[in-house]
């Protein structure tokens, strides 16, 4: 791990693996591991398309089986992605690059370019507590119960595999669009199509002492310098994982010599930083479908809920676009066949992601047998909604007023937005060491 001596910018230039030449790239790269979680014929798909390659899915645990398996299973599971973790390092399955940066280029279905700077965040600087004047902060509510099965997954890593974003506000494209341009005539140290509609990625190396390397920590100082409150990055795709990173520093870096901890792998988190005012990036609402809670009980509840707040719905015909645009007070309501636009003149949030979440944490307290689970992309609400699955389709959030929000001290109901279509998430390509392997052995 390589390290610019800045005092304030928040950032490490790392040791990047990647996988070794002459690996199936196609089928080494799978989607971030908290996708498709109420579709595990998605990953039965995904397994039978990586067969007995080397592959990420065997260095990650989709959380399709976080609820599904008894704790013995899971740190069955847990134990084989660790070995297989281990296997490939000592197989040089994945090999290091020089100290440096990545620049990534994401071609989709709905968008065809995305850029990304691949570097590694201090979680010294980051903080998921609402009100944190930190330069790395959450974009929504952290739930606490949620670090602890990832933190199981993290504790005896040996690499992060990372599928977190995190967002920069540049309108004047001064950090990676100059800086892929000026790399786009080089050799790719990957180019390769995805699997299961991911389209395509690029990525091209950028070594810690290159002129391109110096302009993007010069144009990442100087969008610190212009924030008015220290704010730098927000977290946009991942936020419990980097919670859970964080949570296994704050663990572990009490046992670790003082000399060493300004320089230890775990202090660090491999992310990518995307500009959210990037033309390839879309925020799309998360969804929700509430199992176990019927359409016609959900009106029941919610008449009750929502009795000071103004609640009406209005039936939406088959093949009608609803109207959703009131960010605010407007979500639709589905069983897969019937649905309604839910509005609320006076909503007790100011989101409308906001006052749905606040009523559906109250069912799921006091009503057993039912969970909520967070969907990307309206056809799979309706997919899963039915006679006993209620669906919520909500409005999208808008990237001019982002940052302001956040620095306002306002942070999102958890799952209110993702950045762009489930199949739109990251992949997994590149590592990064956690451990120190010599003096850390297990």
């Amino acid at each position: 791990m390589a390290f610019y001596p800045d005092p304030i910018l928040p950032v490490a230039v790392p040791e990047i693996l990647l996988p070794a030449p002459g690996t199936d790239l196609f089928r080494w790269s799978v989607i971030a591991c908290d996708q498709y979680t109420s579709e595990p014929e998605y990953w039965n798909d995904t397994e039978r398309i990586v067969g007995d390659a080397p592959s990420t899915l065997r260095m990650v645990l989709p959380e399709v089986f976080l609820e599904t398996l008894s704790d013995s299973r899971l740190d069955e599971k847990i134990a084989g992605v660790n070995a297989s973790i281990d296997h490939y390092l000592s197989e040089k399955r994945l090999q290091p690059l020089p100290p440096g940066f990545i620049l990534v280029d994401r071609k989709t279905a709905y968008a065809p370019s995305r850029k990304g700077l691949m570097l590694a965040l201090d979680l010294e600087r980051y903080d998921f507590t609402p009100g944190t004047r930190e330069p790395i902060r959450a974009t929504e509510g952290t739930v606490l119960s949620r670090i602890p099965p990832r933190l199981r997954i993290r504790r005896d890593a040996s690499i992060e595999i990372p599928h977190v974003m995190v967002l920069i506000d540049d309108p004047g494209r001064t950090v990676i669009e100059p800086a892929l341009d000026a790399l786009s005539e080089n050799v790719p140290v990957y180019d390769t199509p995805l699997m299961q509609d991911g389209g395509h990625v690029t990525g091209f190396f950028c070594p810690e002492t290159s002129k391109v390397a110096v302009s993007i920590i010069t144009a990442l100082r100087n969008l610190l310098e212009r924030s008015e409150d220290g704010f730098l990055f927000a977290v946009g795709d991942g936020n419990h994982s980097l919670a859970t990173a964080k949570t296994h520093w704050e663990m572990i870096r009490s046992d670790i010599p003082g000399n060493e901890r300004s320089c230890h792998p775990a202090r660090f988190a491999l992310v990518e930083v995307v500009n959210i005012h990037d033309k390839g990036l879309d925020f799309e609402p998360i969804h929700r479908v509430a199992f176990g809670l019927s359409i016609d009980a959900f009106v029941a509840y919610a008449r009750d809920y929502y009795r000071d707040s103004g609640l009406t719905l209005g039936p939406v015909p088959r093949g009608q676009q609803p109207d959703l645009s009131d960010t605010s007070r407007t979500f639709l309501v589905t069983n897969g066949e019937d649905s309604y636009v839910a509005t609320l003149t006076d909503p007790p949030h100011p989101l409308a992601a906001g006052s749905l979440q606040a009523f559906l944490d109250k069912i799921t307290e006091e009503i057993s047998g039912v969970r909520v689970d967070y969907i990307h992309g309206e056809s799979s609400v309706y997919k899963l909604s039915g006679s006993e699955a209620t669906g919520f389709i909500l409005p999208a959030v808008s990237k001019k007023s982002f940052f302001a929000s956040l620095s306002k001290s306002i942070v999102f109901p958890r799952k209110t937005f993702s950045m762009g279509h489930a199949q739109e998430k990251r992949y997994y390509m590149e590592a990064k060491m956690i451990r120190n392997r010599v003096k850390e052995d297990r």
